[in-house]
């Protein structure tokens, strides 16, 4: 997009750029005197937040939270983007990749002023805004882990599924609150600005206060795949019991099946009627086995009968 001038009165000039080209790089160098490293940092997607200063301009560099949905969440542009602001005197220049509701939200601010402004008081509009948006997104992860808790504890869902989702709240209130961490230095340099402490005041108190939900946000999240995991845990463990007992069970028959073959064929070839006993005991009580041999029709037939008392 070109270079527009959103604002102007005998105090501020406000001037934004969106998805800056070579030539708009080359143009905001020339006319205000900006160091190409510094505009190189507004087009890196990866950059951190941090504030500098190059003779008179001053430089913020933010990043915003986004709602843009990611299959990875690897870096913090998969969850946020950044916003150059430059102050050069009066002057304040934009400098974004895609359009943010920082930008756009200041812009309805400023055209609805009655009064004349300045451009520290702009950059300040835009990084309350910026800390909103991660306000917004704190928000909107715990309504989620919410709905997970639910399912996981009221609901029989699929485990498998729910690991994931839980592994990408994780990662997406990580990194979030990485940004916010890293953005504390640029947060403070406000206070260079020709601004009021109270101003200067209420934009620390609202970071502080998105870093702290975000610390309670992910120490909840952790507690949750703990718990998560522990109920999977304990499911295992009743499936293998229930294994555990019919595997006895069978290989109870498997060893008098074992220890009847041979005696099975002792009695080969004679009459019907032989009939070989084995007496079992489990659990205090007792039972016969009976297995009559049936040569001609090549089958047995077995008979429990069990007693309560056994007499030794």
């Amino acid at each position: 997009m070109p270079i527009d001038t959103i604002y102007r009165d005998s105090q501020c000039e406000w001037v934004d750029v969106e998805a800056p080209t070579a030539e708009d790089m080359k143009f905001l160098h020339e006319r205000y005197e900006i160091n190409n490293l510094l505009l190189e940092d507004t087009l890196d997607p990866n950059h951190l937040p941090k504030y500098e200063e190059d003779e008179e301009v001053k430089f913020f560099l933010l990043r915003e939270s986004t709602e843009l949905e990611r299959k990875n969440l690897n870096t913090i542009s998969d969850i946020s983007t950044k916003i150059g602001i430059f102050l050069v005197g009066k002057t304040i220049i934009t400098i974004h990749r895609m359009k943010t509701k920082s930008i756009t939200e200041t812009k309805k601010q400023v055209s609805c002023l009655k009064e004349e402004t300045t451009s520290g008081h702009i950059a300040l509009r835009i990084a309350l805004l910026v800390m909103k948006s991660f306000d917004d997104e704190s928000i909107s992860l715990l309504e989620t882990m919410d709905n997970i808790e639910n399912e996981i504890f009221l609901k029989n869902t699929n485990h498998t599924n729910q690991i994931k989702r839980l592994y990408k709240l994780k990662r997406k209130s990580g990194l979030n609150s990485r940004v916010l961490t890293i953005s504390t230095d640029a947060v403070d340099k406000f206070k260079l600005l020709n601004l009021k402490d109270s101003e200067v005041v209420d934009l620390k108190d609202k970071h502080k206060d998105v870093v702290g939900d975000f610390d309670h946000l992910n120490i909840q999240i952790t507690n949750l795949i703990s718990m998560f995991l522990a109920l999977s845990d304990q499911k295992a463990n009743q499936v293998m019991k229930v294994l555990a007992i019919y595997s006895v069970y069978f290989f109870t028959n498997h060893f008098y099946c074992g220890s009847l073959r041979n005696e099975f064929r002792q009695y080969a070839g004679t009459s019907p009627q032989i009939r070989i006993l084995r007496s079992i005991r489990s659990n205090g009580s007792s039972g016969d086995l009976y297995f009559y041999l049936c040569p001609k029709k090549t089958m047995v037939i077995l008979r429990l009968s069990s007693r309560k008392n056994p007499a030794y």
